[in-house]
């Protein structure tokens, strides 16, 4: 039985380092090594859960819920996912990856519990949820895109939303810190666009590298 146990781990890992492959290609803040290790300790509590009590089943005035360690896995996953989560101003980040982390825990879940073909399915499943469905979807509703820049000429503020307004982007969300800095003022602005397809960053970009003493610190 051990055999197997190991080989539940082994397939776990692999499907969960799947999904985080795809997740660290895409520079989000859980990656290959999280999705790995949630898929193999899950995969390990489902295993625990079904198999590590028998030698004390059967004894008089014992009696054991063989579910009950693998449910924590459902609540406790989310602690990790709590963590991906970023707000800042009216952007939420991450939402994405805390849900592909709960589904990576869900497919370790089955595969330790021998349901292999359960876990590939899920696997494909949640790989098409996150790459072709956005691809399929891409142009349909607004999308949220967050830009933070600093620059010591505060006419570049003016600039940038006007070249925003031209491209038909609308911006949600506006926040502007200045603190001085030796003989001149530093402004970092904070802003989140709304567009209705992603935003085009290369020509963004390009804009924005033109202008005179601003510094492009996010894009996304």
């Amino acid at each position: 039985m051990y055999g197997d146990y190991i080989l539940r781990l082994i397939v776990a890992g692999v499907l969960g380092g799947i999904i985080g492959w795809d997740r660290e290609y895409r520079a989000k803040e859980a990656g290959l090594r999280t999705h790995f290790l949630v898929a193999i300790g899950s995969a390990l509590l489902m295993i625990v859960s079904q198999h590590g009590f028998t030698d004390v089943l059967g004894k008089p005035g014992i009696g054991l819920d063989p579910s009950r360690v693998a449910a924590q896995v459902v609540s406790g996953i989310g602690f990790i996912g709590a963590g991906t989560i970023l707000i800042q101003k009216q952007f939420v980040r991450g939402l994405t990856t805390a849900a592909g982390l709960w589904a990576t825990s869900g497919i370790g879940l089955a595969v330790g519990g021998g349901m292999y073909w359960i876990g590939v399915s899920a696997m494909v499943f949640t790989l098409i949820g996150l790459e072709f469905l956005t691809i399929v979807f891409k142009n349909v509703g607004e999308h949220s895109s967050l830009l933070v820049f600093s620059t010591t000429d505060k006419e570049n503020l003016k600039r940038v939303i006007s070249e925003l307004h031209l491209r038909n982007y609308r911006v949600t969300s506006y926040d502007v810190q200045h603190e001085p800095l030796q003989h001149m003022e530093v402004y970092r602005v904070t802003m989140v666009i709304k567009t209705k397809r992603y935003l085009d960053e290369s020509e963004l970009l390009q804009f924005m590298h033109n202008l005179p003493e601003l510094t492009i610190e996010r894009i996304s």
